[in-house]
């Protein structure tokens, strides 16, 4: 069996766990925490293909109930004293390709220091194990000692572990309000999308969603709008490749839509509207993060665009899977025929924000 620690937006553990109960049936889920899942399963890595984590690790070891961020340091130490040989197969199952690697230290989601000699022994012992260099600045691997505590499920526990996702850091390679792809395709996988559905993001950005929903959900009729001058620049350049009847962008105000795509056309709406700094900067004069007559005119549109008499149908129901802020107002200004089907509250890039998956019943 293979056990991995995967890390997600925070808020979304319910959401995580469906997922890897309906992709793996055979999962084992030890711990589920709030922004990150212990499982355990048959299925190698490269057969996972989940795309709703930010990371995912091979877990080599995890110290349960253990009290502080101490613990890891006596973890280490156990680690290179014990001589955990039979950690060797994990450790030296690399790529080919990797020559090096370094140690994350990490205190609940923040980096952390530790005695330098002990991690140089660490890292010495790594070397011996699995073959690799020590490169503290660009390695090809990660082998990561982090603590968590979480107060709702009282689990303590120290891990160590190596990373087997490699990029950068979304906030390194993102436009600046561009959704991280994980977040896109949780969006999308809320819809409930179609092959056949024919699907809208009217405030779509750097494409984000778009990209999750042609590439993973197979959408061959996505429609797309925003009226920023470099955003629809990057956005076309982006799906240039793609025939014109499977992406059809559209650089101008929501507003148009109706006029531009036709009324009732529409199975599914995906988006993240401006809100926060960007809805103050593109939409909204006054200083207030939410502006009631903006998500007015929006839900009016919305309520144009999309397919009616779907509600009692799970096959041709129209939807609406909303990215907002955490606050209140929007519950007040959803139409009558909107019905809330769900919210979950997460928290993106340090800000509270809700996703808001609606229905749209008969009209």
């Amino acid at each position: 069996m293979n056990l991995f620690y995967a890390a997600f937006i925070p808020g979304l553990q319910n959401f995580i766990e469906k997922v890897l109960k309906e992709r793996l049936s055979d999962v084992k889920i030890l711990k589920l925490l709030d922004g990150a899942v212990v499982f355990e399963t048959a299925v190698t890595y490269d057969k996972l293909n989940f795309f709703c984590f930010n990371n995912i690790f091979a877990v080599i070891n995890i110290m349960d109930d253990v009290d502080g961020f101490d613990a890891l340091e006596k973890h280490i130490r156990l680690f290179i004293n014990e001589n955990m040989n039979f950690f060797k197969d994990v450790i030296s199952n690399n790529s080919k390709s990797f020559n090096t690697f370094r140690i994350v230290v990490s205190n609940e989601n923040v980096p952390a220091s530790i005695d330098e000699k002990l991690r140089t022994e660490a890292e010495k012992f790594i070397s011996q194990l699995s073959g690799l260099q020590v490169n503290r600045s660009l390695p090809d691997t990660e082998f990561w000692f982090l603590y968590r505590s979480d107060a709702l499920s009282k689990q303590n526990f120290s891990i160590f572990m190596k990373r087997l996702t490699l990029r950068s850091s979304w906030d390194k390679t993102l436009h600046k309000g561009e959704l991280p792809p994980p977040l896109a395709w949780t969006l999308c996988r809320l819809a409930d999308l179609k092959h056949s559905d024919a699907v809208l993001d009217p405030f779509c950005g750097y494409g984000s969603i778009p990209e999750e929903a042609i590439k993973h959900f197979h959408i061959t009729n996505f429609i797309a709008c925003d009226n920023d001058n470099d955003a629809a620049k990057f956005t076309t350049a982006r799906f240039k490749k793609l025939k014109n009847k499977q992406f059809t962008f559209y650089q101008n105000n929501f507003e148009k839509l109706p006029s531009l795509i036709g009324e009732n056309s529409i199975n599914a709406i995906v988006t993240d509207p401006p809100w926060g700094h960007f809805a103050r900067s593109k939409y909204i004069t006054n200083e207030s993060i939410i502006d009631n007559s903006f998500l007015e005119k929006m839900f009016k549109v919305f309520d144009k665009l999309l397919k009616s008499g779907g509600a009692c149908s799970e096959v041709s129901r129209a939807r609406a899977v909303i990215l907002f802020a955490n606050d209140e107002s929007f519950l007040k200004v959803i139409p009558e025929n909107f019905k809330l089907e769900n919210k979950i509250p997460i928290l993106l890039s340090g800000k509270k924000a809700m996703i808001y998956v609606l229905g749209i019943g008969s009209r």
